[in-house]
């Protein structure tokens, strides 16, 4: 399950040259439009998310063709090839944290007719399959680097404003049957504050430090291996 961190997306690096072939949606990508399409008719997503998911998607493809073409039809080296393991382990509990539990947390708010919880936890939802289909868009079709750096990055800075506010949501709700039982409630607070600790981590401690500067340190390495070719 791709989950759409972006180390899930590194995981996968190793096998580019069969990602640029793939005509087809795979399995996770349709997983997460399916979640993109409930979500949308369900009516729980503002226009301001479905506004951003259009536009970043275009222009994921503007600056595609105008600022960073892919510069060779070979498949450009994994970032972080000799760490498979623990990106593996590190992309498992993302998945977990941000889209398994929440959904089943917004599933079982259903039940409770917490509408506040509901809708509180469904922007940060809708924007993370949105982001794990568009991962799997700059893989399938063979974009450069600093693109498959683009998705993430994008995503899970306009994500962190979701997220606050679902954590602000749940620290305001009150113990009612409106917000269903005790449990559900502490176990949102928990949920919220859980997703804010990970993609917090995941955008400032390891996206900006790490994988996008040597994104595009192998972005550039390898055009200019190819300019001297």
């Amino acid at each position: 399950m791709s989950g759409g961190v972006a180390p899930i997306t590194l995981t996968n690096e190793e096998k580019p040259s069969l990602r640029r072939r793939q005509g087809f949606l795979s399995f996770n990508q349709l997983n997460a439009l399916a979640l993109i399409v409930v979500f949308s008719a369900s009516g729980m997503v503002g226009v301001q998310d479905f506004a951003f998911v259009l536009i970043s998607f275009f222009y994921m493809f503007f600056i595609a063709k105008v600022a960073f073409p892919t510069i060779s039809s070979n498949p450009e080296p994994p970032v972080f090839a000799d760490h498979k393991r623990l990106l593996t382990i590190y992309v498992s509990i993302g998945a977990l944290i941000g889209l398994f539990l929440p959904v089943v947390y917004i599933l079982h708010g259903v039940l409770e007719g917490d509408k506040e919880g509901i809708k509180a936890a469904a922007p940060h939802v809708f924007l993370l399959a949105s982001q794990v289909f568009m991962e799997g868009v700059t893989f399938s079709g063979g974009f450069s680097l600093p693109i498959r750096v683009f998705v993430p990055v994008v995503y899970n800075s306009i994500r962190m404003y979701a997220i606050l506010d679902w954590v602000k949501n749940e620290m305001m709700k009150e113990n009612t049957v409106d917000h269903g039982s005790s449990r559900r409630l502490y176990a949102g607070r928990l949920l919220a504050m859980a997703n804010m600790v990970f993609w917090g981590f995941n955008l400032f401690g390891f996206l900006l430090p790490f994988y996008l500067p040597r994104a595009f340190k192998k972005y550039y390495g390898c055009s200019h291996n190819n300019k001297d070719s």
